[in-house]
Protein backbone atom coordinates (compact mmCIF):
# COMPACT_ATOMS: atom_id res chain seq x y z
CA UNK A 1 0.00 0.00 0.00
CA UNK A 2 2.98 2.30 0.54
CA UNK A 3 3.56 2.31 -3.20
CA UNK A 4 -0.10 2.73 -4.08
CA UNK A 5 -0.86 5.55 -1.66
CA UNK A 6 2.11 7.49 -2.95
CA UNK A 7 0.50 7.55 -6.38
CA UNK A 8 -2.80 9.12 -5.34
CA UNK A 9 -4.14 11.67 -7.74
CA UNK A 10 -5.58 15.06 -6.88
CA UNK A 11 -8.97 16.04 -8.21
CA UNK A 12 -9.32 18.37 -11.17
CA UNK A 13 -11.55 21.28 -10.30
CA UNK A 14 -12.05 23.33 -13.41
CA UNK A 15 -14.05 26.52 -13.31
CA UNK A 16 -16.31 27.15 -16.27
CA UNK A 17 -15.82 30.47 -17.97
CA UNK A 18 -19.54 31.11 -18.14
CA UNK A 19 -20.50 29.71 -14.71
CA UNK A 20 -19.48 30.22 -11.08
CA UNK A 21 -19.82 26.46 -10.47
CA UNK A 22 -16.88 24.08 -10.20
CA UNK A 23 -16.92 20.86 -12.19
CA UNK A 24 -15.00 17.78 -11.09
CA UNK A 25 -13.87 14.92 -13.32
CA UNK A 26 -14.00 11.83 -11.12
CA UNK A 27 -14.68 8.16 -11.65
CA UNK A 28 -18.02 7.86 -9.85
CA UNK A 29 -17.63 4.13 -9.25
CA UNK A 30 -14.25 4.55 -7.54
CA UNK A 31 -15.48 7.55 -5.57
CA UNK A 32 -18.53 5.63 -4.33
CA UNK A 33 -16.32 2.66 -3.42
CA UNK A 34 -14.07 4.80 -1.20
CA UNK A 35 -17.04 6.60 0.39
CA UNK A 36 -18.59 3.24 1.34
CA UNK A 37 -15.33 1.89 2.75
CA UNK A 38 -14.83 5.07 4.78
CA UNK A 39 -18.28 4.89 6.35
CA UNK A 40 -17.89 1.22 7.23
CA UNK A 41 -14.77 1.95 9.26
CA UNK A 42 -17.04 3.48 11.89
CA UNK A 43 -18.07 -0.12 12.63
CA UNK A 44 -14.45 -0.92 13.44
CA UNK A 45 -14.32 1.81 16.08
CA UNK A 46 -17.64 0.58 17.49
CA UNK A 47 -16.42 -3.01 17.48
CA UNK A 48 -13.25 -2.14 19.36
CA UNK A 49 -15.28 -0.25 21.96
CA UNK A 50 -17.60 -3.21 22.52
CA UNK A 51 -14.65 -5.60 22.64
CA UNK A 52 -12.83 -3.62 25.29
CA UNK A 53 -16.04 -3.09 27.25
CA UNK A 54 -16.81 -6.80 27.33
CA UNK A 55 -13.27 -7.80 28.31
CA UNK A 56 -13.22 -5.82 31.57
CA UNK A 57 -15.27 -6.14 34.74
CA UNK A 58 -18.79 -4.76 34.75
CA UNK A 59 -17.94 -1.73 36.89
CA UNK A 60 -15.50 -0.53 34.19
CA UNK A 61 -17.28 -1.48 30.97
CA UNK A 62 -19.03 1.77 30.11
CA UNK A 63 -16.02 4.02 30.72
CA UNK A 64 -13.86 1.96 28.37
CA UNK A 65 -16.46 2.16 25.62
CA UNK A 66 -16.64 5.91 26.22
CA UNK A 67 -12.90 6.46 25.83
CA UNK A 68 -12.84 4.47 22.59
CA UNK A 69 -15.52 6.67 21.03
CA UNK A 70 -14.26 9.94 22.54
CA UNK A 71 -10.64 9.36 21.48
CA UNK A 72 -11.77 8.69 17.91
CA UNK A 73 -13.55 12.06 17.95
CA UNK A 74 -10.39 13.78 19.20
CA UNK A 75 -8.26 12.21 16.46
CA UNK A 76 -10.84 13.03 13.80
CA UNK A 77 -10.47 16.70 14.69
CA UNK A 78 -6.68 16.38 14.90
CA UNK A 79 -6.62 14.85 11.43
CA UNK A 80 -8.57 17.78 10.01
CA UNK A 81 -6.59 20.32 12.00
CA UNK A 82 -3.09 19.26 10.91
CA UNK A 83 -2.80 15.47 11.02
CA UNK A 84 -3.41 14.85 7.33
CA UNK A 85 -0.94 17.54 6.35
CA UNK A 86 1.74 16.15 8.67
CA UNK A 87 1.32 12.68 7.19
CA UNK A 88 0.61 13.26 3.49
CA UNK A 89 1.80 16.74 2.55
CA UNK A 90 3.39 16.46 -0.89
CA UNK A 91 5.64 19.49 -0.47
CA UNK A 92 7.64 18.25 2.55
CA UNK A 93 10.89 16.55 1.56
CA UNK A 94 12.57 15.69 4.88
CA UNK A 95 11.38 12.07 4.72
CA UNK A 96 10.25 12.07 8.36
CA UNK A 97 7.14 14.23 8.70
CA UNK A 98 5.07 16.54 6.52
CA UNK A 99 4.49 20.27 6.81
CA UNK A 100 1.37 22.39 7.25
CA UNK A 101 0.73 22.93 3.55
CA UNK A 102 -2.67 21.20 3.91
CA UNK A 103 -3.48 22.61 7.36
CA UNK A 104 -7.23 22.44 7.95
CA UNK A 105 -7.66 20.51 4.67
CA UNK A 106 -6.35 23.57 2.87
CA UNK A 107 -5.43 23.14 -0.82
CA UNK A 108 -7.30 19.85 -1.13
CA UNK A 109 -9.70 21.43 -3.64
CA UNK A 110 -7.05 22.75 -5.99
CA UNK A 111 -6.06 21.17 -9.30
CA UNK A 112 -2.93 19.01 -9.12
CA UNK A 113 -3.03 16.50 -11.99
CA UNK A 114 -5.21 15.68 -14.97
CA UNK A 115 -5.84 11.98 -14.33
CA UNK A 116 -7.72 12.12 -11.03
CA UNK A 117 -10.16 9.27 -10.33
CA UNK A 118 -11.30 10.53 -6.90
CA UNK A 119 -10.92 13.77 -4.95
CA UNK A 120 -8.01 14.10 -2.55
CA UNK A 121 -10.46 15.41 0.04
CA UNK A 122 -12.12 11.97 0.05
CA UNK A 123 -8.75 10.28 0.43
CA UNK A 124 -8.04 12.52 3.42
CA UNK A 125 -11.31 11.50 5.09
CA UNK A 126 -10.63 7.82 4.44
CA UNK A 127 -7.16 8.05 5.97
CA UNK A 128 -8.53 9.89 8.97
CA UNK A 129 -10.41 6.77 10.04
CA UNK A 130 -7.13 4.82 10.00
CA UNK A 131 -5.65 7.29 12.46
CA UNK A 132 -8.76 7.08 14.66
CA UNK A 133 -8.69 3.27 14.71
CA UNK A 134 -5.00 3.26 15.67
CA UNK A 135 -5.64 5.59 18.60
CA UNK A 136 -8.68 3.61 19.79
CA UNK A 137 -6.54 0.47 19.96
CA UNK A 138 -3.91 2.34 21.97
CA UNK A 139 -6.15 3.89 24.64
CA UNK A 140 -7.47 0.48 25.61
CA UNK A 141 -4.38 0.43 27.82
CA UNK A 142 -6.21 2.50 30.46
CA UNK A 143 -8.46 -0.47 31.25
CA UNK A 144 -9.81 -0.46 34.81
CA UNK A 145 -7.42 2.15 36.22
CA UNK A 146 -6.83 5.06 33.85
CA UNK A 147 -8.48 8.48 33.89
CA UNK A 148 -10.38 9.69 30.85
CA UNK A 149 -9.35 13.36 30.59
CA UNK A 150 -5.57 12.76 30.42
CA UNK A 151 -6.11 9.98 27.90
CA UNK A 152 -7.93 12.41 25.60
CA UNK A 153 -4.93 14.74 25.78
CA UNK A 154 -2.71 11.76 25.05
CA UNK A 155 -4.83 10.92 21.99
CA UNK A 156 -4.26 14.30 20.35
CA UNK A 157 -0.55 14.40 21.12
CA UNK A 158 0.00 10.75 20.16
CA UNK A 159 -1.70 11.15 16.80
CA UNK A 160 0.52 14.17 16.10
CA UNK A 161 3.96 12.94 17.14
CA UNK A 162 3.65 9.15 16.76
CA UNK A 163 1.05 8.19 14.16
CA UNK A 164 1.62 11.00 11.65
CA UNK A 165 5.40 10.54 11.37
CA UNK A 166 5.17 6.76 10.88
CA UNK A 167 2.40 7.20 8.30
CA UNK A 168 4.59 9.75 6.52
CA UNK A 169 7.56 7.38 6.50
CA UNK A 170 5.77 4.61 4.68
CA UNK A 171 2.88 6.15 2.71
CA UNK A 172 4.13 9.58 1.65
CA UNK A 173 6.12 9.55 -1.61
CA UNK A 174 8.84 11.53 0.16
CA UNK A 175 8.98 9.24 3.20
CA UNK A 176 12.19 7.34 3.85
CA UNK A 177 10.42 3.96 4.18
CA UNK A 178 8.50 4.56 0.94
CA UNK A 179 11.76 5.24 -0.89
CA UNK A 180 13.28 2.20 0.81
CA UNK A 181 10.56 0.05 -0.84
CA UNK A 182 8.97 -1.12 2.42
CA UNK A 183 5.84 -3.21 1.85
CA UNK A 184 3.07 -2.12 4.23
CA UNK A 185 -0.35 -2.26 2.63
CA UNK A 186 -2.88 -0.94 5.16
CA UNK A 187 -1.02 -0.14 8.35
CA UNK A 188 1.15 -2.85 9.85
CA UNK A 189 3.49 -0.13 11.07
CA UNK A 190 1.41 3.02 11.53
CA UNK A 191 -1.72 1.30 12.84
CA UNK A 192 -0.84 -2.05 14.42
CA UNK A 193 2.78 -1.81 15.61
CA UNK A 194 2.40 1.83 16.67
CA UNK A 195 -0.76 1.13 18.68
CA UNK A 196 0.49 -2.14 20.17
CA UNK A 197 3.82 -0.82 21.42
CA UNK A 198 2.35 2.55 22.43
CA UNK A 199 -0.37 0.84 24.46
CA UNK A 200 2.29 -1.24 26.18
CA UNK A 201 4.21 1.94 27.06
CA UNK A 202 1.00 3.45 28.48
CA UNK A 203 0.50 0.33 30.63
CA UNK A 204 4.03 0.67 32.02
CA UNK A 205 3.38 4.21 33.20
CA UNK A 206 -0.04 3.33 34.66
CA UNK A 207 1.42 0.34 36.53
CA UNK A 208 -0.61 -2.74 37.46
CA UNK A 209 -4.19 -2.77 38.59
CA UNK A 210 -4.91 -3.19 42.29
CA UNK A 211 -4.86 -6.93 42.86
CA UNK A 212 -5.54 -6.60 46.59
CA UNK A 213 -9.30 -6.13 46.28
CA UNK A 214 -11.41 -8.29 48.65
CA UNK A 215 -12.97 -10.14 45.72
CA UNK A 216 -10.55 -10.72 42.84
CA UNK A 217 -12.61 -11.65 39.82
CA UNK A 218 -10.59 -10.18 36.96
CA UNK A 219 -12.52 -11.85 34.17
CA UNK A 220 -14.47 -10.58 31.14
CA UNK A 221 -17.94 -9.63 32.31
CA UNK A 222 -19.87 -10.01 29.04
CA UNK A 223 -18.91 -12.66 26.50
CA UNK A 224 -21.83 -11.75 24.27
CA UNK A 225 -20.41 -8.25 23.75
CA UNK A 226 -17.07 -9.80 22.84
CA UNK A 227 -18.67 -12.07 20.26
CA UNK A 228 -20.69 -9.21 18.77
CA UNK A 229 -17.57 -7.05 18.57
CA UNK A 230 -15.73 -9.85 16.75
CA UNK A 231 -18.38 -9.97 14.05
CA UNK A 232 -18.36 -6.18 13.65
CA UNK A 233 -14.58 -6.20 13.37
CA UNK A 234 -14.66 -9.07 10.86
CA UNK A 235 -17.04 -7.10 8.64
CA UNK A 236 -15.33 -3.72 8.97
CA UNK A 237 -11.83 -5.15 8.54
CA UNK A 238 -12.82 -6.44 5.12
CA UNK A 239 -13.75 -2.87 4.13
CA UNK A 240 -10.59 -1.61 5.85
CA UNK A 241 -8.28 -3.75 3.71
CA UNK A 242 -10.25 -3.98 0.48
CA UNK A 243 -10.97 -0.25 0.53
CA UNK A 244 -7.26 0.50 0.83
CA UNK A 245 -6.89 -0.55 -2.81
CA UNK A 246 -8.71 2.76 -3.52
CA UNK A 247 -10.58 1.16 -6.43
CA UNK A 248 -12.90 -1.83 -6.92
CA UNK A 249 -10.27 -3.77 -8.85
CA UNK A 250 -8.72 -7.23 -8.75
CA UNK A 251 -6.28 -6.22 -6.05
CA UNK A 252 -9.15 -5.22 -3.76
CA UNK A 253 -10.70 -8.64 -4.31
CA UNK A 254 -7.46 -10.41 -3.39
CA UNK A 255 -7.16 -8.23 -0.29
CA UNK A 256 -10.70 -9.23 0.70
CA UNK A 257 -9.99 -12.94 0.20
CA UNK A 258 -6.73 -12.82 2.14
CA UNK A 259 -8.25 -10.83 5.00
CA UNK A 260 -11.06 -13.33 5.35
CA UNK A 261 -8.80 -16.39 5.14
CA UNK A 262 -6.24 -15.10 7.61
CA UNK A 263 -8.96 -14.12 10.09
CA UNK A 264 -10.97 -17.32 10.09
CA UNK A 265 -7.93 -19.61 10.14
CA UNK A 266 -6.49 -17.59 13.02
CA UNK A 267 -9.79 -17.91 14.91
CA UNK A 268 -9.93 -21.69 14.54
CA UNK A 269 -6.25 -22.09 15.44
CA UNK A 270 -6.54 -20.07 18.66
CA UNK A 271 -9.71 -21.91 19.59
CA UNK A 272 -8.02 -25.32 19.28
CA UNK A 273 -4.99 -24.06 21.22
CA UNK A 274 -7.31 -23.26 24.13
CA UNK A 275 -9.19 -26.55 23.73
CA UNK A 276 -6.02 -28.59 24.20
CA UNK A 277 -5.76 -27.31 27.79
CA UNK A 278 -9.32 -27.50 29.16
CA UNK A 279 -11.02 -29.67 26.52
CA UNK A 280 -13.57 -26.89 26.11
CA UNK A 281 -14.03 -24.36 23.35
CA UNK A 282 -13.93 -20.65 24.07
CA UNK A 283 -15.88 -17.86 22.43
CA UNK A 284 -13.30 -15.37 23.69
CA UNK A 285 -10.54 -17.50 22.19
CA UNK A 286 -12.36 -17.65 18.88
CA UNK A 287 -12.67 -13.85 18.81
CA UNK A 288 -9.05 -13.33 19.88
CA UNK A 289 -7.76 -15.57 17.10
CA UNK A 290 -9.98 -13.82 14.58
CA UNK A 291 -8.53 -10.44 15.55
CA UNK A 292 -4.94 -11.71 15.37
CA UNK A 293 -5.50 -13.05 11.87
CA UNK A 294 -7.15 -9.82 10.73
CA UNK A 295 -4.33 -7.72 12.20
CA UNK A 296 -1.67 -9.81 10.45
CA UNK A 297 -3.57 -9.39 7.17
CA UNK A 298 -3.53 -5.60 7.49
CA UNK A 299 -0.02 -5.06 6.05
CA UNK A 300 -0.03 -8.09 3.76
CA UNK A 301 -3.47 -8.78 2.30
CA UNK A 302 -2.76 -7.15 -1.09
CA UNK A 303 0.78 -8.52 -1.41
CA UNK A 304 0.68 -12.26 -0.70
CA UNK A 305 -1.21 -15.12 -2.45
CA UNK A 306 -4.24 -16.70 -0.71
CA UNK A 307 -2.44 -19.91 0.25
CA UNK A 308 0.10 -17.84 2.20
CA UNK A 309 -2.77 -16.21 4.13
CA UNK A 310 -3.73 -19.62 5.49
CA UNK A 311 -0.21 -20.06 6.86
CA UNK A 312 -0.29 -16.50 8.15
CA UNK A 313 -3.50 -17.13 10.10
CA UNK A 314 -2.00 -20.19 11.80
CA UNK A 315 1.31 -18.52 12.64
CA UNK A 316 -0.26 -15.31 13.95
CA UNK A 317 -2.66 -17.21 16.23
CA UNK A 318 0.05 -19.47 17.65
CA UNK A 319 2.56 -16.67 18.23
CA UNK A 320 0.03 -14.24 19.71
CA UNK A 321 -1.57 -16.91 21.89
CA UNK A 322 1.72 -17.68 23.61
CA UNK A 323 2.75 -14.00 23.56
CA UNK A 324 -0.10 -13.17 25.92
CA UNK A 325 2.12 -14.63 28.63
CA UNK A 326 4.87 -12.08 28.05
CA UNK A 327 3.20 -9.55 30.34
CA UNK A 328 3.61 -11.93 33.28
CA UNK A 329 7.30 -12.48 32.52
CA UNK A 330 7.96 -8.75 32.13
CA UNK A 331 5.65 -7.68 34.95
CA UNK A 332 3.56 -5.22 32.90
CA UNK A 333 -0.22 -5.30 33.30
CA UNK A 334 -1.24 -5.15 29.63
CA UNK A 335 -4.85 -5.83 30.62
CA UNK A 336 -6.25 -6.26 27.10
CA UNK A 337 -3.19 -7.89 25.47
CA UNK A 338 -2.76 -4.98 23.07
CA UNK A 339 0.92 -5.75 22.47
CA UNK A 340 0.34 -9.44 21.80
CA UNK A 341 -2.73 -9.16 19.58
CA UNK A 342 -1.90 -5.96 17.69
CA UNK A 343 1.79 -5.13 17.97
CA UNK A 344 3.17 -8.63 17.40
CA UNK A 345 0.50 -9.62 14.87
CA UNK A 346 1.44 -6.52 12.87
CA UNK A 347 5.08 -7.63 12.99
CA UNK A 348 4.09 -11.05 11.64
CA UNK A 349 2.18 -9.50 8.74
CA UNK A 350 5.15 -7.32 7.75
CA UNK A 351 7.52 -10.31 7.92
CA UNK A 352 5.16 -12.35 5.74
CA UNK A 353 5.53 -9.61 3.11
CA UNK A 354 9.28 -10.24 3.10
CA UNK A 355 8.81 -13.97 2.51
CA UNK A 356 5.54 -14.40 0.60
CA UNK A 357 4.91 -11.11 -1.25
CA UNK A 358 4.45 -11.87 -4.96
CA UNK A 359 5.00 -9.44 -7.79
CA UNK A 360 2.03 -10.92 -9.72
CA UNK A 361 -0.26 -10.02 -6.79
CA UNK A 362 1.15 -6.54 -6.22
CA UNK A 363 0.67 -5.52 -9.86
CA UNK A 364 -3.01 -6.50 -9.99
CA UNK A 365 -4.05 -2.86 -9.65
CA UNK A 366 -2.34 -2.06 -12.96
CA UNK A 367 -0.31 0.73 -11.34
CA UNK A 368 2.04 -0.54 -8.63
CA UNK A 369 5.33 -2.26 -9.45
CA UNK A 370 7.47 -4.12 -6.93
CA UNK A 371 9.78 -7.13 -6.90
CA UNK A 372 7.88 -8.88 -4.12
CA UNK A 373 9.58 -11.08 -1.52
CA UNK A 374 11.47 -14.33 -1.31
CA UNK A 375 9.03 -16.40 -3.35
CA UNK A 376 9.77 -14.11 -6.31
CA UNK A 377 13.53 -14.09 -5.50
CA UNK A 378 13.68 -10.61 -3.98
CA UNK A 379 15.74 -11.69 -0.97
CA UNK A 380 16.74 -8.21 0.19
CA UNK A 381 13.12 -7.46 1.12
CA UNK A 382 13.64 -9.25 4.45
CA UNK A 383 16.14 -6.80 5.91
CA UNK A 384 14.11 -3.92 4.50
CA UNK A 385 11.04 -5.11 6.38
CA UNK A 386 13.02 -5.82 9.56
CA UNK A 387 14.52 -2.32 9.51
CA UNK A 388 11.08 -0.75 9.24
CA UNK A 389 9.67 -2.97 12.01
CA UNK A 390 12.46 -1.98 14.39
CA UNK A 391 12.09 1.71 13.53
CA UNK A 392 8.30 1.74 13.97
CA UNK A 393 8.32 -0.32 17.18
CA UNK A 394 11.21 1.54 18.79
CA UNK A 395 9.98 5.00 17.85
CA UNK A 396 6.36 4.44 18.92
CA UNK A 397 7.36 2.83 22.23
CA UNK A 398 9.93 5.43 23.30
CA UNK A 399 7.95 8.50 22.21
CA UNK A 400 4.73 7.19 23.78
CA UNK A 401 6.58 6.54 27.02
CA UNK A 402 7.81 10.14 27.02
CA UNK A 403 4.33 11.49 26.25
CA UNK A 404 2.82 9.53 29.14
CA UNK A 405 5.42 10.63 31.67
CA UNK A 406 5.11 14.29 30.63
CA UNK A 407 1.29 14.31 30.80
CA UNK A 408 1.39 12.48 34.14
CA UNK A 409 3.35 15.29 35.83
CA UNK A 410 1.05 18.07 34.58
CA UNK A 411 -1.21 19.28 37.43
CA UNK A 412 -4.68 17.82 37.08
CA UNK A 413 -3.61 15.36 34.38
CA UNK A 414 -2.44 12.37 36.38
CA UNK A 415 -2.99 9.33 34.21
CA UNK A 416 -4.12 6.93 36.92
CA UNK A 417 -7.26 7.14 39.00
CA UNK A 418 -7.20 7.03 42.79
CA UNK A 419 -7.21 3.75 44.68
CA UNK A 420 -10.73 4.40 45.92
CA UNK A 421 -11.84 5.22 42.38
CA UNK A 422 -10.34 2.00 41.09
CA UNK A 423 -12.10 0.02 43.80
CA UNK A 424 -15.40 1.71 43.03
CA UNK A 425 -14.96 1.28 39.29
CA UNK A 426 -14.14 3.65 36.47
CA UNK A 427 -17.78 3.92 35.45
CA UNK A 428 -18.73 5.66 38.68
CA UNK A 429 -15.39 7.38 39.24
CA UNK A 430 -14.97 8.85 35.75
CA UNK A 431 -18.47 8.91 34.25
CA UNK A 432 -21.02 8.75 37.02
CA UNK A 433 -23.00 6.39 34.79
CA UNK A 434 -23.42 2.63 34.76
CA UNK A 435 -23.78 -0.02 32.09
CA UNK A 436 -26.08 -1.99 34.41
CA UNK A 437 -28.66 -0.50 36.80
CA UNK A 438 -28.02 -2.91 39.67
CA UNK A 439 -24.45 -1.66 40.06
CA UNK A 440 -25.80 1.40 41.86
CA UNK A 441 -27.36 -0.69 44.65
CA UNK A 442 -25.13 -3.78 44.89
CA UNK A 443 -21.73 -2.71 43.58
CA UNK A 444 -19.57 -5.54 44.90
CA UNK A 445 -19.97 -9.29 44.81
CA UNK A 446 -19.91 -9.63 48.61
CA UNK A 447 -22.87 -7.22 48.81
CA UNK A 448 -24.98 -9.78 46.94
CA UNK A 449 -23.67 -12.58 49.12
CA UNK A 450 -24.74 -10.61 52.19
CA UNK A 451 -28.17 -9.97 50.73
CA UNK A 452 -28.66 -13.66 50.10
CA UNK A 453 -28.01 -14.53 53.73
CA UNK A 454 -24.28 -15.18 53.63
CA UNK A 455 -22.22 -15.49 56.76
CA UNK A 456 -20.05 -12.44 56.14
CA UNK A 457 -20.92 -9.32 58.17
CA UNK A 458 -23.22 -6.80 56.59
CA UNK A 459 -21.62 -3.67 55.19
CA UNK A 460 -22.48 -0.42 56.89
CA UNK A 461 -25.51 1.17 55.20
CA UNK A 462 -24.71 4.10 52.99
CA UNK A 463 -26.11 7.40 54.25
CA UNK A 464 -27.38 10.19 52.06
CA UNK A 465 -25.65 13.56 52.67
CA UNK A 466 -27.41 16.11 54.83
CA UNK A 467 -30.11 18.04 52.92
CA UNK A 468 -29.69 21.54 51.66
CA UNK A 469 -32.08 24.50 51.74
CA UNK A 470 -34.41 22.88 54.25
CA UNK A 471 -35.21 19.86 52.10
CA UNK A 472 -35.76 17.00 54.59
CA UNK A 473 -36.66 14.34 52.01
CA UNK A 474 -34.75 11.09 52.79
CA UNK A 475 -32.40 12.98 55.16
CA UNK A 476 -29.98 10.61 56.91
CA UNK A 477 -31.83 7.59 55.53
CA UNK A 478 -29.91 4.53 54.35
CA UNK A 479 -30.42 2.95 50.93
CA UNK A 480 -31.94 -0.19 52.45
CA UNK A 481 -34.39 1.89 54.49
CA UNK A 482 -35.49 3.81 51.41
CA UNK A 483 -36.03 0.53 49.58
CA UNK A 484 -38.26 -0.75 52.37
CA UNK A 485 -40.12 2.53 52.64
CA UNK A 486 -40.92 2.45 48.94
CA UNK A 487 -42.44 -1.00 49.37
CA UNK A 488 -44.71 0.15 52.21
CA UNK A 489 -42.60 -1.40 55.00
CA UNK A 490 -41.87 0.40 58.24
CA UNK A 491 -38.51 2.07 58.78
CA UNK A 492 -35.92 0.24 60.82
CA UNK A 493 -33.71 1.79 63.42
CA UNK A 494 -30.23 1.93 61.91
CA UNK A 495 -28.64 0.59 65.08
CA UNK A 496 -30.69 -2.62 64.83
CA UNK A 497 -30.52 -3.01 61.08
CA UNK A 498 -29.20 -6.41 59.93
CA UNK A 499 -28.97 -8.31 56.66
CA UNK A 500 -31.98 -8.17 54.40
CA UNK A 501 -34.02 -11.35 54.72
CA UNK A 502 -35.07 -13.10 51.60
Amino acid sequence: MSLLRGQISHAILAKREDSPLWTAKYDLGITGFIITASAMLILMITGLGLLYSGLVRRKNGLSLFFICIASSFVVTFQWYFWGYSLAFSSTATNGFIGNLDSFGFKNLFEARTENAEYPELLFAIFEGFFAAVACVITVGAIAERGRIFPSLIFSFVWATVVYCPIACWVWNTNGWAYKYNVLDYAGGGAVEIASGFSGFAYSIVLKSRDFTEPVQNFRPHNNSLIALSGMLLWCSWCFFNAGTALAPNMRAIVALINTNLSGVVGALTWCFLDWRIERKFSLIGLTSGLICGLVAATPSSAFIPPWASVIQGIVSAVVCNFATGLKYLIGVDDALDILAEHGLAGVIGLLFNAIFAADYIITLDGVTEHGGGWITHNYKQLYIQVAFICAAAGYSFVVSLIICYVIDIIPGCKLRASKDGEMTGMDEDQLGEFAYDYVEIRREFYDWNNTLGGSSPAPEPETVPEPKDGDLTNAGTSIDEREKSSQGESSVDKEKQGPVAQ
